[in-house]
């Protein structure tokens, strides 16, 4: 999965078809279940007191907080295989990158959003400042982001591919 500038979330198949579940689930049967132990709690008497009460509503209040993710997300989708090209750096692409010119300190990662992170490769979002920085940079050029104390970073871009699942 990817994002675009204009908001738009590429999805393969797959990606999509298990967010899409992900949200029926989260809308009906768990809806349907959070609603049981929180009536359940309210049983239970004083709802000042109850942590039963209490932690069912803050764990409906995060699936909601995810539904509305999910629509969004899904909303906003393209299933298929998102528009990239070689040597520029763009949302599904494999970036090789030197820190500060140093072409022996380098590091590789997918530029994707959070859904799409695997195992197999560290991901950084387009909206980090590591993904802000290099973003539509091409290979050879420098770019440089903001490090969370508020200091500037460089990096040069080695490599641009589009990634392979």
């Amino acid at each position: 999965m990817t994002q675009t500038s204009e908001s738009v979330t590429w999805l393969t198949q797959e990606a999509y078809d298990q967010l899409k579940a992900e949200l029926e689930y989260l809308s009906g049967p768990a809806r349907t279940e959070i609603a049981g132990k929180i009536a359940a709690a309210r049983e239970e008497g004083d709802l000042r007191e109850n942590g039963g009460y209490h932690a069912a509503k803050e764990e409906q209040g995060k699936q909601e907080l995810r539904v509305r993710q999910l629509t969004q997300l899904l909303e906003n989708a393209k299933v298929g295989e998102a528009p990239t090209t070689s040597g520029v750096v763009a949302p599904g692409t494999v970036v090789k990158i030197a820190f500060d010119g140093d072409e022996d300190d380098t590091m590789t990662f997918l530029l994707a959003s959070r859904e799409y992170a695997s195992a197999d490769i560290e991901t950084y979002s387009p909206q980090s400042p590591l993904g802000t920085g290099v973003m539509g940079k091409k290979v050879g050029e420098d770019a440089q982001y903001e490090l969370p104390n508020g200091n500037k970073a460089s990096v040069k871009i080695l490599e641009a591919t589009p990634y392979q699942a």
